[in-house]
């Protein structure tokens, strides 16, 4: 608050101009010359500048906090015409930063030595493009207080959406199995010629995922040892999830997590921007590349 604008308050509650002039140590005249100006109340600009900042905070706590000011951005601009600068000012004064936490780790990649080599068919082209040609699948861990809840999903690289996905106590090849065979399903049973790729983790190594995946017409795809690189998309989706989402809960029970979990990807697959596919959410890019199909034809 200015001098000015404390002396106009005061004034307001009755208090002599010049006895609040005095404790401001501003002369009257100076406050007089103010009160002309902005005395009849505050300017266009800053009416236009105070609905802003409350339509900023307001996305910004209806999507968790978890937008920063690149999100907030576009999503304001299907309201209004606004400035990327203006809104990064906002944001670093009202401390409006997308919130990140830590948690304990759980080791969920144990790599299966004597497994047979198997090729690398993405090799790191992580690009966006048809839907139900290319995926990645990896396992992820929750934790209750009932103990930790396992959680392996299949990710379609061409709309980065998260087709399937499931949930065990435990994190075996049983697990990843039904969440290829579920991703198989969801895309109609006719997969052949789709790559899966994961990393070399002993569930996706063992005899019965190759032996799923053979079956099913899938070509199988695993990345290197110990480079979480080869599989970033999956990592990243995990990684956006525990810090959206898990990391702002306490779960008491699995059921609560499984809850929570259900709800927080079909957001993400619904409504969340993504910017490799221009700030559109994976089922609204799927949607418009099937629209473009059936122009096309």
């Amino acid at each position: 608050m200015t001098k000015y604008r404390w002396i106009h308050a005061r004034r307001a509650e009755g208090f002599p101009v010049r006895l609040c002039c005095k404790v401001a140590e501003v002369p009257p005249s100076s406050f007089y010359d103010w009160l002309s100006v902005h005395g009849a109340g505050p300017t266009a600009s800053e009416l236009d500048e105070a609905y802003l900042v409350n339509e900023i905070i307001a996305i910004h706590h209806t999507l968790d906090d978890t937008y920063g000011s690149p999100r907030l951005t576009h999503e304001l601009r299907h309201q209004r015409c606004v400035n990327h600068k203006r809104v990064e000012r906002i944001v670093r004064e009202h401390a409006l930063y997308a919130k990140d936490a830590r948690r304990k780790k759980c080791r969920t990649t144990v790599p299966d030595v004597s497994a047979p080599a198997l090729p690398d068919h993405i090799n790191r082209d992580f690009t966006v493009g048809p839907p139900a040609q290319r995926t990645c699948g990896d396992i992820t861990y929750i934790a209750t207080d009932e103990g930790w809840l396992f959680l392996a999903g299949v990710i379609d690289l061409g709309s980065r959406r998260c087709v399937v996905y499931a949930m065990d106590v435990r994190m075996p090849t049983a697990l990843v199995s039904r969440a290829l065979t579920m991703a198989i399903d969801l895309r109609g049973g006719d997969v052949q010629g789709m790559i899966f790729h994961a990393d070399r983790g002993s569930q996706y190594m063992s005899r019965e995922f190759p032996a799923l995946c053979e079956s099913q017409g899938v070509i199988q795809s695993v990345g290197r040892t110990g480079s979480c690189h080869d599989n970033a998309v999956s990592e990243s989706f995990w990684a956006t999830m525990k810090r959206e989402m898990v990391s702002r809960c306490h779960f008491e029970t699995r059921a609560q997590a499984r809850r929570a979990i259900i709800a927080w990807i079909n957001h993400y697959n619904a409504l969340r921007q993504h910017s490799s596919i221009n700030n559109m959410s994976p089922i609204e890019w799927e949607l418009r590349f099937a629209q473009r199909q059936l122009q096309a034809a």
